[in-house]
């Protein structure tokens, strides 16, 4: 009795502490929670004149598309709430200034202000990012180390942009005139653009003063290179200046755009397109090898990027003009690669370069001995070691050829791979094993021009990830979301490399390896070998003309799975 009186007391008890669990859930659900952003809107003339003072934050000032007579202003931050004591907005007339108190970096206050069609605009921070854009009549901004963005229009544009403690560094969508030093040790670019008299309603003008900030004038900020001075261009430079790539051309033409100018008039005129921009129509990937039979090679891989093995005929469909065909045969591909093995000799690891000559021996031992490598180092430029060739002793042999030392320019090396030596393979089976940390510091070409050249050069990148020392992933800080983006991404070159290794892998069809330990670099490049070995050739039967266009679709029988065609090379009669 007393037994059964206890359990039912002490079920009563948990039942009441659960129940007082839920309502203490519920009540903090609905519970009001504390907003981070604060917005206000004014209603104002035609045109006003904005002045915003942000110490510690951004600034963002969007100039409306459509004529609008208010002024909506926006203050977010990451950390405590915003609310209006944090902001003074005083608005007289046409006349409206605004003041973001200084809260510290873990609360800084991000302003965002837009204001109606050719208005004016004045902006001061110290190290928070400013960005100009639409149609404004002026804008005057003011800052310490905080990077400038402006994206106007450039039909009728006067500018005027000074540096007070460091020389320029900029980047801009169109040539601007060359830079001044003025007395003190200030730096200045300054002129016109667009049509000589143009009319009052069109004119745009900028001032911005900064002491070491970055200026860009209509670029995307995400097509930023490593390094914004203007210099000589490289033997990787100058390489993909040849190749014809239009958007890399351009990405070198904006940093050195009088280096550019110069080494373009030495060469001759292209006498056909680009070979970067020709992508094989799916069709062209089929071979001949009877009448009325066709064979390709394909890669499948699952959504991890990992090859699949171990498929056979009726794992495979095959549609030809959008009707499905018979596949006749399928077997495991034999064909050799053609392989660049691209490494890092930069000053980060320089002091390890008797390693980095160990590895790509290693390397060397694991590939399949039908397998064409080449190899080609990099630090601010390339340094072709080895041409394609399959002769082992003599790729070993070269390695000691070897200079270390220097900035690190991987987004050139690895465009002028793609842009040259294999752009001569295209349709052949290409394939580039990097061995970095992959921290670029001084190339022309950003990564998004470098991920776009990527995904249609048809090559596979298998980027093996090594950071200097070994560093674990642990020890290594995540990046924040900072004042300045741009000025951020300098100092998080660790964290940004890594996830730029598999942006690479995925983008190319590879694998990113990312290296804790000195013996995962053996693995790793077994997985490669094994991944590089793992596709098939398909041979289905066709009843198209051999002169008629063949668009071809192959899929895969697994889940999830993604297949990669390929041309079959130096066809034997089955």
């Amino acid at each position: 009795m007393l037994y059964r009186d206890f359990r039912s007391h002490l079920f009563e008890c948990i039942f009441v502490h659960r129940l007082l669990m839920v309502l203490g859930l519920l009540a903090t659900a609905f519970s009001p929670v504390p907003a981070q952003s604060y917005q206000r809107e004014l209603d104002t003339p035609d045109k006003v004149s904005v002045s915003v003072k942000n110490p510690n934050g951004r600034v963002e000032i969007i100039a409306a598309e459509t004529q609008q007579k208010k002024v909506a202003v926006e203050a977010n931050s990451r950390g405590a709430a915003v609310d209006s004591t944090d902001l003074q907005i005083e608005a007289k007339g046409g006349s409206i200034q605004i003041e973001v108190r200084d809260r510290g970096e873990k609360d800084r206050i991000d302003l965002v202000v837009r204001i109606p069609l050719r208005s004016k605009a004045t902006v001061e921070t110290e190290a928070g990012a400013v960005e100009i854009s639409g149609n404004i009549e002026s804008a005057e901004v003011t800052t310490n180390t905080g990077t400038i963005y402006a994206d106007v229009p450039l039909e009728a544009l006067k500018f005027n942009f000074l540096w007070q403690a460091s020389r320029p560094r900029y980047l801009s969508d169109v040539e601007l005139p060359e830079i001044k030093e003025k007395r003190g040790g200030f730096f200045s670019i300054s002129g016109k653009l667009g049509e000589k008299k143009p009319k009052k309603e069109e004119r745009v003008e900028l001032n911005f003063l900064t002491r070491r900030g970055v200026v860009l004038l209509n670029v995307d900020p995400e097509m930023v290179p490593s390094d914004l001075s203007e210099r000589p261009l490289t033997e990787a430079a100058r390489g993909i200046v040849r190749s014809g790539d239009n958007q890399l051309i351009d990405a070198i033409r904006k940093v050195s755009p009088r280096m550019f100018g110069d080494y373009a008039k030495t060469l001759p005129p292209p006498d056909k397109e680009p070979m970067l921009q020709r992508r094989q129509p799916p069709g062209q990937v089929v071979t001949a090898v009877a009448p009325q039979l066709m064979r390709l090679n394909a890669s499948v891989t699952d959504r991890h990027g990992r090859a699949i093995g171990g498929m056979k005929a009726g794992d495979f469909t095959v549609y030809e003009n959008g009707t499905e065909r018979t596949v006749t045969n399928v077997v495991p591909t034999q064909e050799p690669f053609n392989l660049v093995l691209l490494l890092d000799v930069s000053g980060s690891v320089e002091e390890r370069i008797d390693f980095i000559r160990k590895a790509a021996r290693d390397f060397l031992n694991t590939a399949s001995p039908q397998d064409r490598i080449s190899i080609i180092s990099f630090r601010d430029d390339i340094q072709l070691i080895s041409d394609f060739t399959t002769d082992r002793q003599l790729l070993s042999k070269k390695l000691d050829e070897i200079e270390a030392g220097g900035p690190t320019a991987f987004y050139d090396a690895l465009a002028y791979v793609l842009a040259d030596p294999l752009k001569k393979l295209r349709g052949e089976r290409t394939a580039v094993v990097v061995m970095s940390d992959g921290d670029d510091n001084k190339s022309f070409v950003p990564f998004p021009a470098l991920l776009e050249a990527l995904s249609e050069s048809g090559a596979l990148v298998y980027p093996l990830y090594v950071p200097s020392g070994l560093i674990p992933e642990a020890s290594v800080p995540r990046p924040e979301v900072t004042i300045d983006p741009l000025r951020s991404r300098y100092l998080t070159l660790t964290t940004r490399a890594e996830e730029e290794g598999r942006k690479l892998a995925a983008a190319s069809g590879g694998v990113y390896y990312p290296i804790r330990r000195l013996d995962d670099l053996q693995r790793a490049y077994d997985d490669v070998v094994l991944q590089l070995r793992t596709a098939y050739t398909i041979t289905y039967a066709s009843n198209s003309t051999p002169s008629g266009n063949r668009r071809v679709r192959v899929r895969a029988s697994r889940d999830g799975a993604s297949v990669r065609l390929s041309p079959v090379l130096n066809v034997a009669t089955p």
